[in-house]
């Protein structure tokens, strides 16, 4: 019985006859939905009627099915009206490098679990140093996602500029981090796992065009070190997650230079743009950082997760965690590299470098500017068609691909518009045809997009302002 079960699990026939079933429906889904054959980006379902579907399927639902029933019943981030969170439609050989992936199973923490990963992901490390502006004593490794990447590159700042060995010998005084007011909740949730605790992140208010106050920063760092608390790192996003402005990376790395700390940049969304000629501008400074993180799954094509943390010196990417695993790991200082276990918190990751080296190998460097100055682009266009209409609003200038925008009509105070631009939200979620999420800054509530599909164009983006027009007028309509 065990084995009979078994065989049919590994059944090579049925592997082929099912990988040809599902390469077809995938097929046919990515040319629905580049195409925008189907209308919705989205089929809204509430969240325990989707619970119970399942449920459901699981005992009655057609094993045939099943596929089917996965692919209709999500967000379809391949559709051009798709303009949510900052998640790439991966081009579809990645999907092809991702079922390797899957199926070698070859985790990368040594070398004899990864030989073509680890050498691989090396090769990809330094191009994107060199892409950064960084010289030949720099490296990096690929982690799962940015909040690891971010929790990684802080505690390589804490053991490299502070005077206790906190790894081997625990907390001795309290520590900080100075960060904007507006960076990635990540960042802070990183700094509370280190446990620095409220105290030890110093959030510094933001300009009103929402980059970091670089003119507070030695007001910051002289309050926090009266208190007692040692500074040891500072984060300059690129750019914020709700906002799409990038702080000035320049200022930030002068002051690090001077007091002396580590600077990081939380290039996740943004950190693509050195590929790009016509943006890397919104970058300027970056390679003055002692570390940064980017994502391949955000502006890159990729699928997640698969992010690069990049050091300028490498030799503090290998001190990070000193601990040893006699049975996995050897202490030869030239094995660094391909047992790549003695960088990241990972002791299995997947082939993730796989999907890089394809896409360099097939497309060049030439497809990250390609991807990510048509993004930027559309989200300047985006920009300007807010701009004419009278009854909409832009939060502030976009300098990437994310714009946030409220509709707004002249009698509502603040707290009726915020209710009237949540509202317009749902609806257009419930609506299905558009996909976009909000936001709240300075206690505004705003819509807010992301055009992370290159084959978004302004039509589409005209088309989404024609129908918020026409979900406010019914809403305001009914409340009269």
């Amino acid at each position: 019985m065990h084995k009979e079960i078994l065989e049919q699990v590994y059944s090579v026939s049925d592997f082929n006859k099912n990988g040809h079933l599902l390469i077809e429906k995938l097929t046919s889904h990515l040319e629905d939905k580049i195409n925008a054959k189907s209308r919705n980006a989205i089929n809204w379902n509430e969240p325990e009627q989707e619970l119970k579907f399942w449920k459901d399927f699981l005992i009655h639902g057609d094993e045939i099915d099943l596929f089917q029933e996965i692919t209709k019943r999500t967000t379809h981030i391949h559709h051009p009206n798709y303009l949510g969170h900052q998640v790439s439609p991966p081009a579809p050989i990645t999907a092809l490098t991702s079922l390797i992936s899957s199926l070698l199973n070859n985790g990368t923490a040594v070398y004899e679990m990864g030989m073509a990963s680890n050498a691989i992901e090396r090769i990809v490390m330094d191009i994107i140093c060199n892409k950064i502006g960084y010289d030949t004593d720099s490296s990096g490794f690929l982690t799962s996602g940015g909040t690891l990447a971010n929790l990684t590159a802080l505690l390589s700042a804490r053991k490299a500029i502070t005077k206790v060995d906190i790894w081997n010998k625990g907390t001795q005084n309290q520590l900080g981090i100075m960060v904007s007011e507006e960076a990635h909740y990540c960042v802070d949730r990183a700094a509370r796992i280190m446990g620095l605790g409220d105290q030890g992140i110093i959030k510094v208010p933001v300009t009103n065009k929402f980059r970091m106050d670089t003119e507070l920063l030695e007001v910051k760092f002289k309050e926090a070190k009266e208190k007692g608390i040692e500074i040891f790192a500072i984060v300059g996003s690129a750019p914020s997650t709700a906002t799409g402005i990038f702080d000035d990376l320049e200022v930030i790395g002068t002051f690090a230079e001077k007091q002396k700390i580590w600077f990081h940049v939380d290039g996740a969304h943004g950190g693509a743009g050195i590929f790009s000629k016509k943006y890397r501008h919104t970058l300027k400074g970056i390679e003055r950082a002692d570390s940064v993180v980017i994502d391949g799954h955000k502006m890159m094509m990729m699928p997640a997760l698969t992010t690069a943390l990049l050091f300028k010196n490498e030799v503090n990417a290998k001190a990070t965690f000193s601990q040893k695993a006699d049975y996995l790991l050897s202490d030869s200082e030239h094995e660094d590299w391909y047992n790549s276990g003695k960088r990241t918190f990972e002791c299995t990751k997947n082939m993730m470098s796989i999907h890089w080296f394809t896409l360099l190998k097939l497309y060049g460097e030439e497809v990250f500017n390609a991807n990510v100055t048509q993004l930027y682009d559309l989200g300047a266009n985006f920009a300007k068609l807010i701009e004419e209409e009278p009854n909409f609003e832009l939060a502030l200038q976009p300098m990437s691909n994310i714009v946030c925008f409220r509709y707004w009509k002249a009698g509502l105070n603040t707290e009726n518009l915020n209710e009237l631009n949540i509202k317009i939200r749902q609806a257009l979620l419930e609506d299905g045809e558009f996909y976009i999420v909000q936001t709240k800054l300075k206690g505004i509530h705003y819509m807010r997009i992301t055009v992370m599909n290159p084959f978004t164009k302004t039509e589409n983006l005209q088309h989404l302002l024609n129908k918020i027009k026409i979900e406010a007028k019914d809403l305001l309509s009914n409340d009269q």
